[in-house]
């Protein structure tokens, strides 16, 4: 072969390595770049595991059973709360059969507060080609400080709980020790829950029922029975202390004077409920403290701040891995007087077990100085019933009466036992008449076919009206800042016996004790000035401008109610201490019984105190109701 020959073949043999050389080369990037793909998937979906709190629903792999993982991280992690968590995963540096990352966690902690840290996470390939997550066997992978069997633990915390405050700016409900006795299931026996069923007064046989359903379930949460305030714990102490497997952690809360003082205004203070929690949108956790109901709970945003959460290891309790300060709660500044309210709540007394309440408003400012309700505890009769005005509510008729000059003090208006308005008959309280009397004598006598008479005189809108100028109906349960306020309601009349029987507060007319105290004030300022209970914070569009009154009709008004007490149908009221009482008495019936069952009223004022008191069953307002107003004032002078 010439020399060119031999140059051609070695030539020729050259382009067949190179080409050789290439195609290796080709091949070997291509099993890197699939290698590191599939390094890459194999943190992305232990990344999205964690995120889903569940690795084998994204096809991670482990170097351990994966069961064993999840297993670990559940463990490790349930201290956290169930708020979501979100894993994402950064840059994957492989080096041969080797790969780490580094994942950024966000934990949404208790209350919304975030949490975030940065974790390595390593993946290898095996033998059998496929990569997996090769998690520590020294240490946790779920936080880079945690240790192998610590676990994660997510604290509330909460700030100093602001307080309801009087109109001095006095604690209405201090922090109180109290000792919630509970039954542990794990210890205590049926013998137990018998004897404590006789300590703290349940019915027989209940708590027992309670702690078999609980050992049965398997369940290791105490079982809640009463919570009492040191007094009434100190008198029942020895004997919890007998009793195996009762206990009663100490704690501090927001009490009142006594249990039932304010009561349910101001509201309780206790464990949220699982609807609580569901509606706090992440403010509260099973397990939180806070007001439950009334002012406590309406309030419990500024009273309880805002909380704050830290993270500890349980091997480390006093460590804390993150920590986010709760921010304290602020005080709301109501206008009650606790010596009003003392007097108030002791004169319902009187009432015994029929439902009753007393409404007390300072006539110079419009503010409710107390809010009294029998039973203590339940329905907010005071502020929140709907209930018909009866003849309290004549003080209204009166004012619409008088200011379209309809009718004067001094007018003769007949006062028969009965008067038919279109076929229907209205009568008189026990069929009583008067004859011929001036109206002033009508007003004072609470004649009710006189005022049927007189309403034919008034237009559809008179009562509603004059309703709304003495502050009924006038809008001011958007105001007062005490959820579910009832400001009364006077619809338009809509016919002449529907006129008739608004005139005497019977129909459709509707008020609350408030509303009737508030339109006494009015009478007594000589202007409708909106009632006032919480003040700081205030309400959103709250204008408390007073809006004058004819000065000439109240004082025709005054002098009327006067007569009531002197010599009408409240002349228990006479020489009552503390200076004149005007007022006017209420006897308005409800139900289908027949004879109709009846509420009892009286509404009125004595110098600065305007006041409302309700007896939802009594046989009329002078003898049932008007008692009641004159031990609440001759107890209030004396304090």
């Amino acid at each position: 072969m010439d020399r060119r020959g031999v140059v051609g073949a070695v030539a020729a043999v050259a382009v067949l390595a190179a080409g050789g050389a290439g195609v290796w080369w080709w091949r070997h990037d291509q099993a890197e770049q699939q290698a590191d793909r599939a390094a890459r998937a194999e943190v992305t979906a232990y990344a999205a595991g964690w995120s889903q709190r569940s690795f084998g629903k994204t096809g991670a792999d482990f170097t351990s059973p994966t069961a064993t993982v999840q297993a670990d991280f559940t463990r490790a992690t349930s201290g956290l709360g169930s708020g979501p968590v979100t894993v994402a995963p950064g840059a994957v540096r492989r080096t041969g059969d080797r790969a780490t990352s580094t994942l950024r966690v966000t934990w949404t902690l208790p209350g919304g507060v975030p949490w975030s840290y940065d974790v390595p996470v390593t993946v290898v390939k095996q033998n059998s080609g496929a990569w997996a997550v090769s998690l520590p066997t020294d240490a946790s992978p779920w936080h880079p400080t945690l240790k192998k069997a610590d676990r994660l633990v997510a604290a509330r915390t909460w700030g100093t709980r602001g307080d309801l405050l009087d109109r001095s700016g006095t604690a209405l409900m201090p922090l109180g020790k109290v000792y919630p006795v509970q039954i542990d299931p794990g210890r205590a026996t049926a013998e137990t829950a018998r004897a404590l069923e006789k300590i703290v007064d349940e019915p027989s046989g209940s708590l027992v029922a309670k702690l078999a359903a609980a050992q049965k379930a398997g369940s290791k949460s105490p079982i809640p029975v009463i919570t009492y305030r040191q007094a009434d714990f100190d008198a029942r102490r020895d004997r919890l202390d007998a009793l195996k497997g009762v206990i009663y952690p100490a704690r501090e809360q927001p009490l009142a004077r006594t249990r039932t003082f304010g009561q349910p205004l101001l509201g309780s203070f206790g464990p949220v409920s699982a609807e609580k929690v569901t509606a706090g949108k992440g403010r509260y956790t099973a397990g939180d403290y806070a007001g439950t109901s009334g002012l406590q709970g309406q309030y419990d945003a500024t009273l309880g701040g805002t909380p704050g959460v830290t993270v500890t290891s349980s091997g480390a309790p006093n460590t804390p891995l993150f920590q986010k300060a709760a921010v304290d709660g602020k005080d709301v500044r109501t206008t009650l007087d606790p010596t009003v309210q003392a007097a108030a709540e002791k004169a319902l007394t009187r009432t015994k077990d029929v439902p009753s309440a007393l409404v007390a408003v300072d006539v110079k400012t419009g503010d409710v100085l107390a809010s009294a309700n029998s039973p203590e505890l339940g329905l907010d009769r005071a502020i929140t019933g709907r209930y018909p005005p009866g003849s309290s509510f004549k003080v209204a008729t009166t004012y619409a009466l008088l200011t379209g000059k309809k009718v004067t003090p001094a007018t003769t208006v007949t006062c028969p036992k009965t008067f038919v308005v279109d076929g229907r008959s209205y009568k008189n309280f026990e069929g009583e008449e008067l004859g011929t009397p001036d109206f002033a004598a009508d007003f004072a006598h609470s004649c009710n076919t006189a005022f049927v008479q007189l309403s034919s005189r008034l237009g559809d809108d008179d009562l509603a009206a004059a309703g709304k100028a003495l502050g009924i109906g006038a809008g001011w349960d958007k105001t007062l800042g005490v959820a579910g306020a009832f400001d009364g309601s006077i619809p338009t009349n809509n016919g002449k016996t529907d006129k008739a029987a608004a005139s005497i507060g019977q129909g459709r007319n509707l008020v609350s004790p408030l509303a009737l105290a508030v339109m006494a004030g009015s009478v007594a300022r000589g202007a409708y000035v909106p009632p006032a209970l919480v003040t700081d914070p205030a309400p959103d569009g709250a204008d408390r401008s007073p809006q004058q009154l004819d000065s000439g009709v109240v004082d025709q008004l005054r002098t009327l109610m006067g007569r009531v007490v002197t010599d009408g149908t409240a002349t228990v009221l006479r020489g009552t201490p503390g200076g004149t009482v005007r007022g006017k008495t209420g006897t308005a019936e409800f139900g289908n019984d027949n004879p109709p069952k009846t509420h009892a009223w009286f509404i009125g004022y004595q110098g600065d105190l305007a006041f409302a008191v309700l007896v939802e069953e009594g046989r009329s307002g002078g003898e049932v109701a008007a008692p009641v107003a004159k031990a609440f004032l001759t107890d209030l002078a004396s304090r």
